[in-house]
């Protein structure tokens, strides 16, 4: 299962996915943290699974995207929310960060 949060902005919707099995951890390795601990509730929306998760069309003012986890990154890139290019791998998890920039 997935947390996904969609947090409105004045520029745009920002999406932040987590997979459960992770949140509440913080995962370090070299010079990244990923504090999912301190910061779980900016991912703690609702528990869904991969048919709760909305398409890039539904998402169509997303101004940006955090996605950790292997469940929530695989599901990313299948909706078109993130590319496989934006994955990096912090201890055998995957995260990805994502902008969208309007011109």
């Amino acid at each position: 299962m997935i947390y996904i949060k969609i947090h409105n902005t004045e520029s745009g919707r920002i999406v932040a996915m987590c997979d459960e099995s992770v949140i509440g951890k913080i995962i370090e390795e070299e010079d990244v943290e990923i504090d999912l601990k301190t910061y779980s509730d900016f991912y703690k929306g609702r528990l869904v699974g991969p048919e709760g998760v909305p398409s890039i069309n539904e998402l169509e003012d997303m101004s940006s995207a955090n996605i950790v986890g292997k469940e929530s990154v695989a599901i990313a890139i299948d909706k078109g929310i993130i590319g496989e290019r934006s994955v990096r791998i912090v201890c055998g998890v995957p995260f990805a960060q994502a902008f969208r920039i309007k011109v």
